[in-house]
């Protein structure tokens, strides 16, 4: 499974993660690597600092970030081995706040291919 953090202003903002925040999720990602579910796992930068590549047949158009509404941003991601969707909502509902206001995860599977 992706699951995706969903960007905020305030994560897109310059300034250091929340330390609390960020201890919160080290001991989440301790359980989730415990459990044997953790793959990977990593933040972006913000969207100002990259671009989108928009294709129209032949055509594209790049346009610099960062990029709006926030709630369509991502800040980060988890990919992990886990048995279904229900799995992944499980453990997701046990996170904490990866924000220090509110936000949202999407979770996403993977398309399975031999």
């Amino acid at each position: 499974m992706l699951v995706l953090v969903k960007a905020t202003d305030a994560s897109e903002g310059a300034g250091p993660s929340d330390p609390a925040t960020m201890e919160a999720m080290g001991r989440f990602n301790a359980e989730l690597r415990a459990a044997g579910i953790l793959r990977l796992a990593d933040g972006f930068k913000p969207s100002s600092a990259g671009a989108r590549v928009a294709f129209d047949g032949a055509d594209r158009t790049v346009t610099p970030g960062p990029f709006a509404p926030a709630g369509e941003r991502v800040a980060g991601f988890w990919i992990w081995e886990v048995r279904d969707l229900e799995e992944a909502v499980s453990w997701v509902k046990r996170c904490p706040n990866p924000m220090p206001a509110p936000s949202g995860i999407e979770i996403r599977p993977f398309n399975v291919r031999a």
